[in-house]
């Protein structure tokens, strides 16, 4: 989510699961016109941010400094039979982005809330109805799809929310496949967002624990998350994280000594 009123629409979506209410904190000051956008990036992007602003199918609107950290960590899986699951569909449009970046043999599944999400898809993409809390419903799109490699959550951005699709779906991604959040700023909005700065149980948050679980070798505090035996890497951006699942085993330290050691000199 990024164009116009990020919070907003982020509520619209909210509304089916918590009953939000009208309050929203506004982003439309961060918003910029696509030809200003474009030029500011001028092909920085690479393939992803091509695709994007040549854009003429479904809506679709992102915060433009994800298409660099897209195309840095989606790059490998272009034209492979990659799987991607992506929560929250909205108009459609970021499906559309994916087949075209990521081609003919990639497995594309969308999931939202919103019935009238199951009419803004093409095939070979896919939208399943439901809600991105419901580990069953989560379950049996996994089920059908196959082991994801990519799992893109842009759907309530509400924590608990957040929280739970991580619990669910983290342990049914591949070994090596990618986990990202985004719009973690909402994680600072109060009100229906259930934000708020370094309140417990937002996105950020989450994030955090999962640095310091990462870090668990050397505390000994317990952890909450499965970030010191299967996260390999935590990659934190403006409003965005990429998380790297890989079993890491216990870390080990070597010292290699390439020169030969100096003759003391009598």
């Amino acid at each position: 989510m990024a164009f116009r009123d990020l919070a907003f629409r982020a509520s619209e979506r909210a509304r089916g699961v918590v009953g939000a209410s009208k309050r929203s904190i506004r982003l439309t000051a961060f918003e910029v016109e696509p030809e200003e956008a474009a030029q500011r990036f001028n092909g920085s992007a690479g393939r992803i941010g091509e695709l994007f602003f040549a854009h003429h199918g479904r809506e679709l609107h992102k915060w433009i400094h994800y298409l660099e950290v897209y195309e840095r960590h989606f790059h490998p899986y272009q034209n492979t039979p990659v799987k991607m699951l992506e929560i929250g569909v909205s108009k459609g449009g970021s499906l559309e982005l994916w087949r075209e970046y990521f081609g003919p043999p990639a497995t594309i599944f969308g999931i939202d809330i919103t019935p009238e999400c199951a009419n803004r898809v093409t095939p070979p993409n896919q939208v399943r109805i439901g809600s991105q809390d419901d580990a069953r419903f989560l379950q049996s799109v996994i089920s059908e799809m196959g082991t994801p490699d990519i799992i893109l959550d842009d759907g309530s951005h509400i924590g608990r929310h957040q929280h739970a699709s991580f619990r669910t779906l983290f342990p049914l991604l591949k070994e090596g496949g990618l986990y990202l959040i985004e719009d973690l700023c909402t994680s600072y909005a109060p009100g229906h967002m259930e934000g708020g700065y370094r309140r417990k149980g937002t996105g950020i948050e989450l994030v955090k624990d999962m640095i310091d679980d990462m870090h668990a070798w050397y505390h000994h505090k317990g952890t909450t998350t499965p970030a010191r035996d299967l996260i390999s890497g935590i990659h934190v951006y403006n409003s965005l994280v990429v998380i790297e699942k890989r079993n890491n085993g216990r870390p080990v330290a070597v010292y290699v000594q390439r020169d030969p050691p100096e003759t003391p000199q009598s």
